[in-house]
């Protein structure tokens, strides 16, 4: 793992690191040993500006990709990002994920026309989705030919847990310490503290209340 990284030579000593290897979470250790970041040899990485923390973790069957003008993908110290899940920059967008997060399997992270920023020592469930753009729906002309539109980025606290198949869409901002509940559409913003449920997700009790 010393000689470990994203070039050719990188890619080879992390594919003899992790030839012996355990699979899947057993695998922490590996980022652990150095400070440099692991990322698995199974792991799709097809992006020019790719920012990663000391003790990352990038899992088998990850994909990071950046499309044309796509910006960075900066990845802190000590995340993991799980497999089978997307991380994906196009049209300016950028994506920034605080230290000692975890990303669970399928998730997808769509930055395209705005930015989407995931805090610090937050905890995100399987199959949970951001988008920060959407389609254009004019009548009269094919959706898939009309450009993306946003209202504006997506922005996730610090100390937030997102349950499994949680949906965030563009312009939110859940405040730190926040908790969504399982199945949520997220279309407005959420404050901080509170626990939200629901499509879309309503904000129903307030971490501490006595209820």
């Amino acid at each position: 793992m010393s000689k470990a990284g994203l070039g050719v030579t990188g890619r080879i000593a992390t594919r003899l690191a992790a030839a012996f290897a355990p699979p899947y979470m057993a695998r922490f250790y590996l980022a652990r040993i150095t400070r440099k970041p692991y990322v698995d040899p199974q792991a799709v990485i097809h992006h020019g500006d790719l920012l990663l923390g000391a003790h990352a973790f990038i899992a088998d069957r990850v994909i990071v990709y950046q499309a044309g003008d796509g910006g960075r993908v900066t990845i802190g110290e000590g995340t993991h990002i799980l497999r089978d899940s997307v991380l994906e920059t196009g049209q300016g967008g950028a994506i920034s994920i605080g230290s000692d997060t975890f990303l669970h399997p399928r998730c997808q992270v769509m930055a395209y026309k705005g930015d989407i920023s995931i805090g610090e020592h937050t905890a995100i469930a399987p199959n949970c989705a951001f988008y920060s753009y959407n389609h254009g729906i004019k009548a009269g002309e094919l959706i898939k030919k009309q450009p993306l539109e946003t209202s504006g980025g997506i922005s996730i606290g610090d100390g937030v847990w997102l349950g499994f198949g949680v949906v965030v869409l563009d312009g939110v901002t859940i405040g730190g310490g926040a908790v969504i509940g399982a199945g949520s559409v997220v279309t407005h913003d959420i404050p901080e503290n509170a626990i939200a449920v629901g499509d879309p997700a309503r904000v129903v009790s307030t971490r501490g209340d006595s209820d």
